[in-house]
């Protein structure tokens, strides 16, 4: 969407000039198929210096960016809220649109043949978009835990990892993102300890955010706080800085994600999957693309 400009509005030169960095980054990301949320762009400032890490600054940037984009100063695709979407029912022009777009979306599990089994989990709804690009890119369920996971969730998943490990023989990992910060943290022990409760053998990876990322990728940090319950033993272990997997920028997360469930499949025998998924996707493109001739068939087919 080109720079529509909805309202005239004067700015600082303070102001100028933190929209010209916001763009820039915006544009940075856009190049390499991400958009941000206003949280990720407000620690990429934080990251360069260029804004303190408070709530203060993360309102100001967010009453900035907001008048930026009115003003027309700001790409609107540049940024995007994840948890809060419109949802609609599909509708296609003719039966060859809805073939057309079956052949797109044509999927075989190829993970059914494999020796085991790949989720995602991402403490954050607001990260789910950035889970999506490695997960979808590996055809790996992802999940957005909101925090700890209700109990309901965690039988139903428990149930469905049961499934996988009796029915396919497989072994199971959840691959599990969170915050490093004395909830984040523990989050990861609790889907662990509740999973093995409901009689699951999944394996639980933690891979981000971990004290060798912090210490690689420097992110900035917030302090521990003081009122989550699990704080003393934290601040311990780790001082008194916590640290929000949001700060990691989109490229790295899915770096590690991708590794992570390339490390648990067989490239050998996706590969033979996918070459037999593009067979059947072409036969349904050609079906779409002969449709009038497939409907007079079936015409046929009635009339007799």
């Amino acid at each position: 969407m080109a720079k529509i400009a909805y309202i005239t509005r004067r700015f600082t030169a303070d102001s100028r000039e933190v929209i010209t960095k916001a763009e820039a980054i915006c544009e940075q990301y856009a190049a390499e198929g991400y958009d941000l949320t206003l949280r990720q762009l407000f620690y990429q400032f934080v990251a360069r210096g260029w804004l303190p890490n408070t709530d203060a600054s993360y309102d100001r940037l967010g009453s900035i960016i907001n008048g930026a984009r009115l003003a027309g100063l700001i790409d609107w695709d540049h940024l995007t809220d994840r948890t809060r979407n419109l949802a609609s029912l599909p509708t296609w022009a003719d039966p060859a649109s809805i073939i057309e777009t079956a052949a797109r979306q044509y999927r075989e599990d190829k993970w059914a043949a494999q020796p085991e089994y790949v989720e995602v989990w991402v403490e954050k709804e607001a990260l789910a978009g950035v889970v999506a690009r490695p997960a979808e890119r590996w055809q790996v369920p992802y999940f957005s835990c909101r925090g700890y996971v209700s109990q309901s969730e965690m039988h139903a998943a428990a149930q469905r990892i049961r499934h996988i490990e009796v029915h396919r023989g497989a072994k199971v990992t959840i691959v599990h993102l969170g915050d490093h910060d004395p909830s984040g943290l523990d989050m990861t022990r609790d889907i662990r300890d509740r999973l093995e409760m409901f009689g699951c053998r999944a394996s639980v990876n933690r891979i981000a955010l971990n004290m060798d990322q912090v210490e690689r990728y420097q992110p900035p940090p917030n302090p521990a706080k003081l009122t989550d319950s699990r704080a003393a033993d934290y601040i311990e272990l780790y001082g008194p800085e916590s640290w929000e997997l949001d700060a990691l920028d989109p490229a790295t997360l899915d770096g590690l994600i991708d590794a992570e469930i390339q490390a648990h499949l067989d490239p050998e025998q996706w590969a033979a999957d996918l070459a037999e998924e593009e067979e059947h996707q072409q036969g349904l493109v050609g079906v779409a693309a002969r449709w009038d001739a497939v409907q007079v068939w079936l015409e046929g087919e009635d009339a007799g």
